[in-house]
């Protein structure tokens, strides 16, 4: 718990092409002793294992991801710490899934709907301190800054203030009311992604 950052890794199920060419896995995830290990499919031996904070195999639930790796952070957020979550991998690794899912049906929505959930139920929970939140949505890509609720906006500026700590000037914000206010901004912004 007193570590500030915290590696999670979570692996995908061969897909369809991988299946059809007739793949084997390649890695074994141990999600109690949190590593991942690399195994020779010709003779099932090990190859290297590694160590994470968490790891999680294709059958591990959104909503598990979501308890054990998302949750705390935020907790720490309506507490009034900052917080961050993001995915990297390679394209096709299950990014966009772990993070978005899907909105409509609640088993498989991602880390992204349901800390709009969370967030708006703390809010609603909590009848001592007023919230006005906000979001923005950016995307870094090819090392320049992106707002993707504004995308005619090019001049976005990392600055660092000794009130506010670091932001980022010109962004665009927009004030959300429910978890439904938010789910329209994230689509707008996803049609200006690259």
């Amino acid at each position: 718990k007193s570590e500030t950052v915290k590696v999670v890794v979570r692996c995908r199920p061969l897909s369809p092409k991988e299946m059809s060419e007739q793949r084997e896995c390649v890695v074994s995830t141990d999600m109690i002793a949190h590593t991942i290990t690399a195994v020779n499919p010709a003779n099932q031996r090990e190859l290297k294992n590694f160590t994470f904070d968490y790891t999680y195999d294709w059958n591990a639930s959104q909503e598990k991801i979501f308890n054990e790796t998302a949750k705390p952070i935020l907790e720490s957020v309506m507490e009034g710490y900052n917080g961050t979550i993001f995915a990297y991998g390679q394209t096709g690794t299950g990014k966009t899934y772990t993070m978005v899912g899907d909105f409509e049906h609640k088993t498989n929505r991602g880390i992204i709907p349901r800390a709009f959930d969370y967030i708006f139920e703390k809010v609603k929970e909590d009848k001592e301190h007023k919230y006005n939140i906000m979001v923005s949505f950016i995307q870094i890509y090819l090392e320049s800054i992106q707002d993707l609720l504004e995308p005619t906006n090019k001049d976005i500026r990392i600055r660092e203030d000794p009130e506010q700590g670091v932001y980022l000037e010109g962004v665009q914000w927009v004030k959300v009311n429910s978890t439904s206010d938010c789910a329209n901004v994230f689509h707008f912004g996803e049609k200006n992604r690259v």
